[in-house]
């Protein structure tokens, strides 16, 4: 349960109302079908309302379903609420100076990323977002599509910066963060700025609890993380289930199919078997820095 509804994110209230309405439709024993029918609604608006994609809910439409459901009093005010907040406040990344630079796949992963108790990434080529320094971040996205303007580069520089005050915040994820050697060994931006970089993660690392860092050296061979990165997203309420997110150049997107998620979750346990340990990693990103 939210702890205080009226201080909570959007993104976090729209993924309990995704999850909240889901397990009360599946206890009426109705398909997403069949309400969509008794309210002369599209199939796609269930979809939206059980994935938690439509950036505003409206309150009524919760009162609708909770009647067709019979959830309690306590229930139906709660996720009235809920409903209440994506109405009235919005999400820092729905705001005009960023929303123009997000696609909506991302958009979509802000929102679980912003909701999460735990993140298992992991990269194979470059640092993740969330722990990267201002200047990487911008020859990252310099390096990225052509048609990028400064101002674009500047805008995705400074979503990527807010982003990342998601780890200093109160109640703040697990991260767990896995990366490919190759991470630490190609120099982005220039010697100062990758060797900044490397001094950045293993501060993170070595000074804050919730963030790990392991890194998968050259000599483990051929790994569980070959096919690409991705992060498994796993929350604190009973019942949400770990979600996916997968990104490459065609574009990004969420995976919530329980056997997707089994697959990614047993490669980041492969993953954490290959990587060397806190310690050792931490001694090998201090190392690349030292030859930069």
């Amino acid at each position: 349960m939210v702890r205080t509804i009226e201080s909570a994110s959007p993104a976090l209230c729209r993924l309990h109302l995704s999850t909240e309405l889901r397990r009360l439709r599946e206890e009426s024993r109705l398909t997403a079908g069949e309400v969509a029918r008794r309210f002369h609604w599209a199939v796609s608006k269930m979809t939206r309302l059980e994935t938690g994609s439509d950036g505003v809910v409206k309150p009524s439409d919760v009162m609708l379903l909770c009647r067709l459901y019979q959830a309690d009093a306590e229930t139906a005010a709660r996720l009235e609420s809920y409903a209440v907040v994506t109405k009235t406040k919005k999400d820092w990344w729905q705001s005009p100076e960023y929303r123009s630079v997000i696609s909506p796949g991302f958009q979509a992963y802000l929102a679980l990323e912003a909701s999460a108790a735990q993140l298992h990434s992991y990269q194979s080529e470059y640092v993740p977002g969330l722990l990267q320094t201002e200047e990487y971040s911008r020859a990252v996205h310099r390096l990225g599509p052509a048609d990028l303007s400064a101002d674009q580069v500047e805008r995705l520089t400074a979503v990527r910066m807010t982003r990342s005050e998601v780890l200093c915040r109160e109640g703040a994820p697990k991260l767990t963060a896995i990366l490919n050697e190759a991470v630490l060994r190609r120099t982005v931006g220039g010697r100062e700025v990758m060797r900044a970089q490397l001094d950045h993660i293993a501060s993170l690392a070595a000074g804050q609890p919730h963030i790990r860092v392991l890194v998968v050296p050259f000599s483990a061979g051929a790994h569980a993380g070959m096919s690409g990165p991705f992060v498994v997203i796993r929350f604190r309420q009973p019942g949400m289930r770990p979600i996916v997110y997968l990104e490459n150049l065609a574009g990004s997107g969420i995976t919530r199919r329980p056997d997707d998620v089994e697959k990614y979750g047993d490669a980041f346990s492969d993953l954490l078997s290959s990587a060397l340990d806190q310690q050792q990693s931490l001694r090998l990103i201090k190392e690349a820095g030292n030859v930069l």
